[in-house]
């Protein structure tokens, strides 16, 4: 079993996170029928996993997943972060938290046509945005991972759900325009994304900004490189950087035909490719707007 090196270090998203929880931000509970059960979920603020018996696993697999591309380096090709999608540690609402996740899998997955396992779900992942490879399923990273994720769950029950939107349901009804993408992500992407979507480090060379397309970026296979996946998340998370209630990633300043014509232009630039795309939905009809 191969170890990897734990390097201390402070990452930006973790000054992100703190902006998200600690604000007693709660969200109603249902059963599996969607009948609200009475319970509330209340985000965690990350200074409360140090009371948990497994801390320091919890605690390394959020560092894991705000430094992938640093701590997992055999395993991530791509200049890329979990946390580089799932905005704040995975406690943004449309931001793709991990709220749910823990008690959501195993779970039926339509692009592999199979009931996939968490650490199935985290290793797909690897294999699309970190254009990466899989990590063993019973290593001690894999386990943290998982363990934060569980932490976030708060002992939500297996069968109950809560109430927090993983994306904005954007409407696929609208005609992308990549011209005009091209033009709204100059001004509204390339600050923080790059003139040629190269992405920015820091002077130590650590990810600020992911790449949105060439050699380092997320391959064909990744959920962010189809149109309106990709939009939904524009719509709801972009630009990063102007937020009027101290929340990274709030949104509100496109709108969604904005977000669908940058998505329509990024996604379309070249990248890496997905070698195993011919076995994606095997029993489900593919999405329209997958790469392949």
């Amino acid at each position: 079993m191969k170890k990897y090196l734990f390097l201390p270090g402070i990452m930006i998203v973790c000054s992100i996170t703190q902006s998200v929880a600690g604000d007693n931000i709660t969200f109603p509970v249902t059963d599996k029928k969607g009948t609200k059960t009475g319970e509330v979920y209340t985000i965690p603020d990350d200074t409360l996993i140090i009371k948990n018996s497994n801390a320091d696993s919890v605690l390394y697999g959020k560092r894991l997943l705000d430094e992938t591309y640093r701590l997992l380096p055999e395993h991530v090709g791509a200049e890329m972060n979990c946390n580089s999608c799932h905005i704040a540690g995975g406690k943004k609402p449309e931001g793709l938290p991990y709220i749910n996740t823990f008690n959501h899998y195993p779970s039926y997955n339509a692009r592999a046509g199979r009931e996939v396992s968490l650490a199935g779900r985290i290793n797909g992942c690897f294999l699309r945005s970190m254009n990466g490879t899989p990590l063993p399923e019973d290593s001690p990273e894999m386990k943290a991972m998982t363990d934060y994720m569980k932490w976030l769950s708060q002992g939500t029950l297996a069968d109950r759900k809560v109430m927090i939107k993983n994306a904005w349901p954007i409407s696929q009804q609208l005609t992308a325009s990549p011209e005009r993408g091209k033009l709204l992500y100059g001004e509204q992407c390339s600050a923080c994304h790059g003139l040629n979507g190269e992405g920015k480090k820091d002077a130590s060379g650590k990810i600020l900004f992911p790449p949105l397309w060439g050699d380092h970026s997320f391959n064909i296979g990744a959920g962010m490189a189809r149109t309106y996946k990709a939009a939904a998340f524009i719509f709801k998370n972009m630009p990063m950087g102007i937020n009027t209630r101290g929340v990274w990633g709030e949104g509100g300043t496109l709108t969604e035909q904005d977000a669908v014509d940058i998505a329509e232009y990024f996604t379309h630039m070249p990248r890496p490719d997905f070698p195993d795309k011919e076995k994606d939905w095997p029993e489900d009809k593919k999405p329209a707007d997958a790469r392949y």
